[in-house]
């Protein structure tokens, strides 16, 4: 079986890529560039690769991506430039989730395919309970009106939340929730929390991305942990 990555050619994704490929898994990208992959995976011969923009293909090449795919993990973001922040598509990651969902609920598979979410602790999980001071809630409410990224972000979290749920025939699904991402050469040890246990404004934590890549693609590998955390979305910090 296969996992499909989208989203593989960024700072995250591409750590997903390499180590479920390290893993003997067979992987499938969608990228809108050659270049944009990683040099030590281009040839790997359990990697195929798709040149596209994943918001370009018909519901019908969608449905042929994710067709025999136990997984998908989409690492999809917004560059940090003045385009990828305001320009289009602004619900990048939104409509990437549901375009995804409806291509893996058209297959009817037999099995529910792993659906993992990379998502921000920024965003709050109502149904789970949490609540954030005043404070922070005003900077949120303005990150709303400034940065598109975040609302995309939490549109994404709640279509699988509100619109999917927890008993879907098609997928299972995780969100997870990185706090402030640094890069670092390797895995290191981390924890995971239901929720937040630090204030993703004023006292962010940090996250490595090669261990939010090593959780992510372990959701994939581990039944049992993808069953732990399915319908949730957990928080990860470096230890």
């Amino acid at each position: 079986m296969t996992t499909l990555v989208v989203g593989a050619s960024g700072a995250t994704g591409r750590l997903v890529v390499k180590q479920l490929l390290a893993a003997g898994e067979s992987v499938r990208v969608i990228v809108r560039s050659m270049d944009a992959l990683d040099e030590s995976i281009k040839h790997h011969p359990n990697l195929h690769v798709l040149q596209a923009s994943l918001l370009d293909l018909t519901h019908a090449q969608l449905v042929e991506e994710v067709r025999y795919c136990k997984a998908v993990v989409s690492c999809l973001g917004h560059n940090l430039t003045f385009k990828g922040l305001f320009g289009h598509p602004r619900r990048l990651v939104k409509q990437a989730v549901t375009a995804l969902y409806h291509a893996i609920e058209a297959l009817a598979p037999p099995k529910p395919v792993k659906f993992i979410l990379m998502n921000t602790s920024g965003n709050q999980n109502k149904q789970a309970g949490e609540s954030i001071s005043l404070r922070e809630s005003c900077v949120i409410g303005l990150l709303r009106c400034l940065l598109p990224p975040h609302v995309d972000n939490e549109q994404a979290a709640a279509f699988l939340q509100n619109q999917i749920g927890l008993h879907s025939p098609a997928i299972q699904w995780v969100a997870v929730r990185p706090d402030d991402l640094i890069d670092e050469p390797s895995v290191t040890a981390y924890v995971i929390h239901p929720s937040p246990i630090r204030s993703a404004i004023f006292d962010a934590g940090k996250t490595s991305r090669i261990n939010v890549a090593h959780f992510m693609s372990q959701l994939v590998l581990d039944d049992g942990l993808s069953d732990k955390w399915q319908g949730q979305m957990p928080v990860i910090y470096n230890a």
